[in-house]
């Protein structure tokens, strides 16, 4: 059986593998890329832009309601929600051959199969055969983290509840992370009754405690019910529903559900890779790299994205922008690190919560002089033009040089304005910088000045 050799061969189709791949064939080199699932990873055809789009939906119904009385009758309006998943697919239905498309106009190899190294530079591709590189790029991405408890198979993860072709009227989300918030918030907008159950005290751990507990309570005005310190111990089949153990403080108890949602987190996609074959170390949080994103153990072999031990979060603008370091460092040496400096994070719930920089608890275990400027927002204009009073900010700020440590939003569109916090972490700008900037009025980009 002959081998095909390639300068560079990427294992996963995502993001961080799109602009390696592309970078590196646009320098010359022999590029192949492979994937076993359609092209495009999670953010793409499993989670965040379908995820949004769903949202949409969830939106429409929450704004109709915070402005009953105000001039708009919300009663008529509702989720239709094998429209709205049809509506998702208009996006994620084309994304596979487009991405396929754009690789190949680059000059890229694209295949298909599931692959495993065989040696240190080489991999088997079921249905391909054995393919030799001077470099690889591991960009697998992450998988849902396994649940050991009996009737786990019963477990529908995200993928499968964005295709479901009706909500049920009881739906348990295991885990207090983003995917329970996020589709709770959803899932509650299109009339489900939700149930949030979380081991600890504190959902969403990295995010301001202040603001999560605000959006909780938003949370159960609309029927997302959270279960904090409960821990899943069954699931059992009980008729066309589910009977679900859990562990409490006050002991064992059962829950009844209709679904039964994985979102207890994701754990890197390497499993099947067969690293030993390639000398590749790795470990619970991915393959184990240096500054470069370069194995520890197989100089061959780079890692990015959620595939990657590093220290960026599980995000995808970090996976891009650790694409094209990784492809970068094996063109040119390794010169180049990641800059995780001001990425911001957002959990899209209604309203969203976002943040950027350091937790008011992390400034003061690093020592930094700081001040915290906090606003209740619920009455400000932009606001109370939506009828939206669960909106709140705080701002960590740096005594000694006037800049942004960190950046904690709550409310509508709240979203974007991080993306302002955001790069004046990454640039250094201080709040008199922040203040000098002349928005379009009224926006909420307007209120980033009086938030500092």
């Amino acid at each position: 059986m002959s081998t095909r050799n390639f300068d560079l061969i990427v294992l996963g189709v995502g993001m961080a593998a799109v602009n390696a791949a592309n970078k590196c064939a646009s320098a010359g080199w022999s590029v192949a890329v492979v994937d076993e699932l359609p092209y495009g990873g999670t953010c793409a055809l499993r989670g965040c832009d379908p995820k949004k789009m769903l949202r949409r939906g969830a939106e429409i119904i929450d704004a109709a309601r915070l402005m009953h009385g105000k001039g708009i009758e919300p009663n008529d309006i509702a989720i239709n929600w094998p429209d709205l998943v049809a509506f998702t697919q208009t996006f994620t239905d084309k994304m596979p051959g487009r991405i396929e498309n754009g690789l190949e106009s680059n000059g890229v190899t694209t295949l298909h199969g599931k692959a495993r190294f065989v040696g240190e530079d080489t991999v088997e591709i079921d249905g391909e055969g054995q393919f030799q590189a001077n470099h690889f790029l591991i960009a697998t991405g992450a998988k849902p983290r396994t649940i050991d408890v009996p009737g786990s198979e019963h477990l529908t993860d995200s993928t499968e509840f964005m295709r479901l072709d009706a909500l049920p009227e009881r739906i348990l989300f295991i885990g207090g992370g983003f995917i329970s918030f996020e589709f709770g918030h959803i899932a509650a907008r299109a009339g489900s009754k939700v149930c949030i159950i979380d081991r600890g005290e504190r959902p969403l751990k990295g995010f301001d405690a202040d603001l999560v507990e605000r959006l909780v309570a938003r949370g159960e005005e609309v029927g997302v019910q959270l279960r904090r310190r409960t821990s899943l111990k069954a699931i059992e089949k009980d008729g066309t529903g589910f009977l679900v153990t859990v562990e409490t403080d006050s002991g064992t108890k059962d829950l009844r559900a209709d679904l039964v949602v994985h979102g207890a987190g994701r754990v890197p996609a390497i499993g099947r890779l067969d690293l030993a074959a390639a000398n590749v170390e790795a470990g619970d949080k991915g393959v184990e790299v240096n500054a470069y994103l370069q194995s520890t153990s197989n100089p061959k072999i780079y890692a990015a994205g959620d595939a990657a031990d590093t220290q960026g979060a599980p995000l995808t603008p970090v996976a891009v922008f650790e694409g094209k370091v990784a492809a970068s460092n094996m063109l040119n040496g390794n010169r180049t690190k990641p800059d995780y400096a001001g990425v911001p994070s957002a959990v899209f719930t209604v309203p969203e919560l976002s943040r950027v920089g350091m937790l008011e608890e992390e400034a003061r275990e690093a020592r930094h002089d700081i001040r915290v400027v906090e606003n209740d927002t619920g009455d400000w204009y932009s606001n109370l033009r939506v009828g939206e009073s669960c909106a709140a900010t705080k701002v960590i700020i740096d005594n000694e040089c006037d800049t942004i440590l960190g950046a904690h939003l709550l409310g509508p569109e709240h979203g974007e304005i991080i993306n302002f916090f955001g790069l004046a972490v990454r640039l250094g700008l201080t709040t008199s910088d922040l203040k000098k900037m002349v928005s379009a009025y009224p926006s909420v980009g307007s209120d980033l000045g009086s938030m500092v």
